[in-house]
């Protein structure tokens, strides 16, 4: 752990990294003496199978960075998981001095209206990297990946680009661990949720106004009830009636949100045939809220999908039924529901099942390898080729989480694998011989110890045949960048 006066005196060299327009190698120092380094010794897990904590990190974290499989085994699993459901408990020096150049990060939406938008989304996306890649609230950082794809909005619609800034802070990353109705109360009224979905729009000003049903439609099929969740046509209506009248300034503290009751219908409304009662104004919305969470199907799907997330792509029943019992029971406590998951049986036996979509798979590369990284321009290059470039899903169900759908992404992973070992990426480097020798590996023949330390396993006989006989054909100096490149383009670590 960093004293406090190396913290201080950390604090003051990423204070002056930021007033030179962020020094890369400046803040890389100061990052890795607040522990985002690679520990002299690094004991890799070994034996056939995975090993049960580097498969809890590579769950419910963006896999293990160098050390902390032997510091999790020290703490104990449970104790682990807890710490991380708290995640104002941890520190994460190291983390804020990679992400204190990112100014617009912290700026509200009205001050971001008078920035280029295209330079608030790139560094948006980089301050998603570097949060992902270096934070040691590794939970959250998972989860705030979970619920952006639950709460999906595409950066490129309309005034997206200067608002989702705004969501991702105060929406996502601030009840990622809490509540899920309080998480769902504030997606409901995010100027770029309003935007996006159109519920700017929806509004019942005349008598022949009709409400638009978008942002209804998508809260009933994709953030709460599922589209087999027993609502009909008429409960869309009466949930869009229920939200009409949220409005989002253009001019004078632009993204602001506002209720203009003269656009609502204040009417009586039936929806799941509850009862919201007229003359509710600006509450209709926490109404409608209320029923959609207390309906059975709501904790049932989002049962299925974290237990897809985290499970498998077709998860047990089982695991399912007792998760949606857990978000009845809970009230929808985001922390109780990551608990029966983390810790149930069918969690433990899904070793190596699921892919990894293309940003875990390049954080998870980048974490394994202790990399200085800094992500603004070659990263996000190959996460776009890849399909996978965070905030870019056109459409409100968000990036896909089943395997099938990420196939056709393997060569940019291959090609972005060789790159890294390489040394040939501008915003992310990687020092082959500190790792190496943290490993305690030959130089000649480093297969086995780099296999266990990124699978958490030994090598099965045809992965080592395969990789020693590749290296046997290339030159000394190159072998063992080469051995990581393969070792990241494996099957196995393209898995988790």
């Amino acid at each position: 752990m960093p004293s406090r006066r190396d913290f201080l005196g950390a604090a003051s060299l990423g204070a002056a990294a930021t007033a030179l327009g962020g020094c890369d190698s400046v803040l890389g120092a100061v990052s890795r003496r607040l522990g985002a380094d690679v520990p002299d010794r690094i004991v890799a897990p070994s034996g056939p199978q995975i090993d049960d904590t580097h498969h809890l990190l590579d769950r419910a974290a963006f896999g293990p960075w160098p050390g902390d499989v032997e510091r999790v085994k020290k703490l104990g699993a449970e104790r682990w998981i807890d710490e991380q459901l708290d995640p104002e408990s941890i520190g994460d020096a190291a983390c804020r001095v990679r992400t204190a150049v990112i100014d617009t990060v912290h700026l509200p939406s009205s001050l971001l209206f008078e920035v280029r938008p295209k330079w608030v989304e790139k560094q948006l996306v980089t301050h998603t990297l570097l949060q992902a890649i270096y934070s040691k609230r590794q939970l959250k950082e998972v989860m705030v990946s979970f619920w952006t794809d639950h709460f999906n909005i595409a950066i490129g619609k309309s005034l997206c680009r200067h608002l989702k800034t705004g969501d991702d802070r105060d929406v996502i990353r601030q009840n990622a661990l809490g509540s899920f109705r309080r998480l769902l109360g504030a997606s409901a009224k995010s100027a770029a949720m309003l935007v996006y979905l159109d519920g700017r729009d929806n509004k019942k000003s005349e008598p022949e106004d009709r409400p638009n049903e978008n942002y209804a439609r998508e809260l009933l099929e994709l953030h709460t009830l599922g589209v087999r969740g027993g609502y009909t046509q008429n409960d869309v209506m009466e949930a869009a009636r229920c939200l009409t009248g949220w409005v989002v300034r253009e001019k004078w503290a632009p993204g602001t949100v506002e209720f203009d009751a003269k656009r609502h219908d204040d009417g009586k409304k039936i929806v799941l045939g509850k009862t919201i009662a007229a003359g509710g104004g600006a509450k209709d919305v926490d109404s409608l809220l209320d029923v959609l969470v207390a309906h059975p199907a709501c904790g049932r799907f989002l049962a299925q999908k974290l237990c897809r997330f985290f499970v498998a792509d077709d998860p047990p029943r089982a695991l399912v039924e007792r998760v949606a019992a857990a978000f009845e029971s809970s009230g929808g406590d985001i922390p109780t529901l990551l608990r029966t998951i983390l810790t149930s049986v069918e969690f433990r036996g899904s070793k190596g099942q699921k892919l990894k979509r293309p940003f875990r798979y390049v954080v998870s590369s980048l974490r394994a390898l202790g990399a200085d990284a800094h992500a603004r321009g070659e990263l996000q290059r190959y996460l776009e080729r890849m399909g996978h470039k965070p905030f870019q899903y056109p459409t409100p169900d968000g990036y896909p989480n089943v395997a099938g759908e990420w196939l056709a992404t393997m060569l940019w992973r291959w090609n972005f694998a060789l790159a890294l070992a390489e040394g040939r990426l501008g915003d992310a480097k990687i020092d082959v011989d500190e790792l190496l020798d943290a490993l305690g590996a030959d130089k000649k023949n480093p297969v086995t110890p780099v296999m266990r330390h990124l699978l958490g396993r030994d090598p099965t006989p045809a992965e080592r045949e395969a990789l020693e006989a590749y290296l046997a054909s290339e030159p000394g100096q190159r072998q063992p960048r080469r051995a990581l490149a393969l070792a990241l383009a494996s099957p196995a670590f393209q898995r988790h």
